[in-house]
């Protein structure tokens, strides 16, 4: 062997290129010159720098081809064993769309070298048992004490401060973290002059107080209205009580606070009160009251456009802020209006459960009002970490939960904290230790004065909308996720109530055995779903931006809502109260919850959003609309008015639907670029539904079906003004269809039968 290594060695060495140089010819021509080189050296004829070769004496060119070929045959011989014995240690497994993870490239060696090899066994029902054995009740004690804090206001040190602590989370578990600044105006009570309310003998000053009211002091007739609901109110037009100029008492819930004022305002009161009643709160009756009465979201006086530098932007509002006061008092203060309030009874609808009260409506009586709040130009943080993915990095899913509030905020802010915290370190050690491979992105995080109207997360949407809303497949909030035991209810996009369902029918019950499918009622799962409320933290994700979103809560049965939110009442104890001193098992199952609709959104080939569910929501707004024109034009208070141009853009837009469901049959789903297609058309329905024809600062939420405004179909269904209606009609019509439009993706298809 040591000949025919010499041997070789030799012949090698005798003729070897090094390299091409092209030299110019005194014709102006370039031709090639070989250069060649004896391993470092080369070695250059004396007289015209040619190569010199070597070759080897005559006598022994017989011997040095028997080595040659000896050895070419044992090389040949040892590389056909290797390579068999490497062929038959290997096996391909066959990949799945959705049951198997996808594998790393082969061809990527940094990945193999940085990251384990994925379990090439390992499904749908692996991955997310072992997402399960991470999220443990024994991990959110720890978490859950760790994030409880005794004050945590938006742009406060404590909220600083926990925005620091996820930060360092973050960066420990290597996310490449980031913070968001905003400048936002945030309105506080005035500590030198404090609000007021005056009535008769009474003089009270309030603690609680609804951010964004309108200032100043103002005098009227007390009126009681019961919930403020838009029903309510006419009840007392029928009644003939008087509301203009009034001062409205109203007790909370059924609705917003800023819808409440809104409804006040249209009505022409002065100002508004707000309670608790005991019939729909149960606690102590001088608990304060926290809230907010912008009837929108972010920073109300930069509309449309990001909070990062007021200095450059003309001084504007949102025109969700309200023209009257509105405060908030005590159950032991509305107890003392009531029991002097005069008027005629209340009926039946209108009785709460204050002690020793008639409920009177009210209405000869004066009452002052004062409010006296400031703005404060506050810093708030928001914080991120990514884990990026393997396929589709540019495409994420976002996992987001606000970090401040009035007090401690235990349900509202603490546990929504620590199930970002928990599942950003269950994911990380997924793809780190245990191979899991997640095509697309996943985003987390932190919101700061959420409490004010999500304004961290809406400045983050304005101030990258062009970057964001067509990239972000879905936002997944975790406010409020644990508000007691025994019952589930979720608000969401159409496009995710099939992904709701079967997460349903995977994640055990918090209680007894099945799942939270069968906790439900499998015949009655759909009554979980409630609407979005614009209250909702991940309203104006689907609202304004355009993406399919989801708050979904693990709540006691007979309840509606948690009494505790904004008081300083959310605590640990009164949520574990609710829970039955499980919170912490309940918080685990609604980490599992939120986490297993991760899973599927970013591991599926094809994202999970079911345009299917959208058709019958269509179907009843496009019926309504139709009704509603016909009624006017029967009437002939509408003329020339075709609501079936609207109808055939319905058509249009379910047989995009239907198009696309047929070309995910057609498709070769382990085509990379062909999944990406169907997904970005699919990705464009909740996008195509916002209306491009009202302004962001002056309609924020336009999506067509579930925002707010008159370019939606609700309100299109009863607009009464002929012209308004018209025009309104025309531009929905070509709303929808744009939607289909986009939906098709090629413009040689797109269908023009409208």
């Amino acid at each position: 062997m040591d000949r025919v290594r010499a041997a070789f060695n030799s012949v090698t060495k005798s003729e070897r290129y090094s390299r091409f140089t092209l030299q110019p010819a005194e014709d102006g021509e370039r031709h090639v010159e070989v250069k060649l080189s004896d391993d470092a050296t080369e070695v250059e004829d004396q007289a015209g720098g040619s190569p010199s070769f070597r070759p080897a004496p005559l006598r022994n060119s017989r011997k040095i081809v028997c080595y040659l070929a000896l050895g070419t045959v044992l090389i040949f011989v040892t590389g056909y064993v290797l390579g068999y014995l490497s062929h038959h240690g290997t096996r391909v497994e066959q990949v799945t769309c959705d049951t198997e993870l996808e594998t790393e490239d082969p061809q990527d060696t940094m990945s193999a070298v940085v990251a384990p090899a994925p379990d090439a066994q390992m499904d749908w029902k692996d991955v997310t048992q072992l997402l399960a054995q991470k999220l443990t009740s024994k991990a959110f004690k720890k978490t859950l004490s760790d994030f409880d804090r005794p004050s945590r206001f938006a742009g406060s040190d404590g909220d600083t401060s926990l925005g620091n602590r996820v930060f360092d989370e973050f960066q420990k578990l290597e996310m490449d973290p980031w913070t968001d600044i905003h400048y936002v105006q945030l309105q506080t009570p005035d500590s030198k002059r404090p609000n007021r309310v005056v009535f008769g003998s009474d003089n009270f000053a309030p603690k609680g107080y609804l951010a964004y009211s309108a200032t100043g002091k103002v005098e009227g007739k007390l009126v009681y209205g019961n919930y403020g609901r838009q029903e309510d109110l006419d009840d007392l037009q029928k009644m003939d009580i008087e509301m203009k100029d009034s001062v409205l008492l109203l007790r909370a819930g059924n609705i917003t606070f800023s819808e409440q004022v809104n409804n006040a305002a249209k009505k022409g009161a002065a100002a508004v009160l707000i309670y608790p009643d005991r019939q729909d709160f149960d606690y102590v009756t001088d608990t304060a009251l926290y809230g907010h009465v912008h009837l929108g979201s972010g920073d109300p006086y930069t509309p449309g456009f990001p909070s990062f530098n007021h200095t450059q932007f003309p001084p504007t509002k949102s025109s969700g802020l309200p023209k009257i006061p509105a405060q908030t008092i005590t159950a032991n203060m509305a107890s003392a209006l009531l029991k002097n309030i005069g008027g005629p009874v209340a009926g039946d609808k209108f009785k709460g459960a204050l002690l020793s009260v008639d409920y009177r409506l009210g209405g000869s009586k004066n009452i002052s009002v004062e409010v006296n709040n400031v703005l404060v130009n506050t810093e708030i943080h928001n914080v991120f970490g990514v884990i990026k993915g393997f396929t589709d990095p540019d495409r994420y899913l976002v996992l987001g939960a606000q970090r401040d509030a009035w007090g401690k905020g235990y349900a509202k802010a603490t546990v929504g904290t620590s199930v970002l915290i928990e599942l950003a370190r269950a994911f990380h050690e997924m793809v780190e230790k245990d191979g899991f491979r997640p095509r697309r992105s996943l985003v987390f995080a932190s919101w700061s004065a959420g409490e004010y109207g999500s304004v961290g997360a809406t400045e983050w949407l304005e101030g990258y909308m062009s970057s964001i809303d067509k990239r972000v497949i879905t936002y997944i909030n975790l406010d409020g996720l644990v508000l007691g035991r025994g019952s589930f209810m979720a608000s969401a996009s159409p496009l995710l109530y099939s992904l709701i369902e079967s997460t349903m029918k995977e994640v055990k019950s918090p209680v007894g055995t099945g799942t939270v499918y069968d906790m439900v009622g499998k015949t009655s799962w759909t009554k979980t779903l409630r609407p979005m409320s614009i209250d909702d933290p991940a309203y104006p994700f689907l609202a304004f931006s355009g993406i399919p979103s989801i708050s979904f809560h693990f709540i006691s049965p007979n309840d509606l809502t948690y009494d505790y939110y904004g008081t300083n009442l959310d605590n640990m104890d009164h949520l574990n109260y609710k829970t039955n001193q499980r919170t912490s098992e309940m918080v685990a199952v609604a980490a599992q919850f939120a986490g297993q609709m991760a899973m599927r959104l970013v591991h599926d080939h094809l994202l999970n959003l079911d345009i299917g569910r959208y058709s019958g929501i269509l179907t009843k707004a496009v019926f309504q609309v139709y009704k509603h024109v016909n009624q006017l034009s029967q009437s002939g208070q509408l003329k020339e008015v075709d609501p079936n141009w609207l109808n055939r853009a319905r058509g249009s837009f379910q047989r995009a639907a239907s198009g696309i469901k047929n070309d995910i049959i057609n498709t070769d789903l382990n085509d990379k670029e062909a999944c990406r297609i169907l997904n970005d058309r699919i990705m464009s329905v909740e996008h195509g539904l916002l209306s491009p024809y009202v302004s962001p600062v002056e309609t924020p939420f336009r999506h067509l079906l579930l925002g707010r405004g008159s370019h939606t179909l609700a309100s299109i269904a009863t607009a009464t003004d002929p012209d308004h209606l018209h025009t309104q009609l025309a531009l929905a019509t070509w709303n929808l269809q744009g939607c289909a439009h986009a939906m098709v993706g090629n413009i040689w298809d797109i269908d023009e039968a409208i």
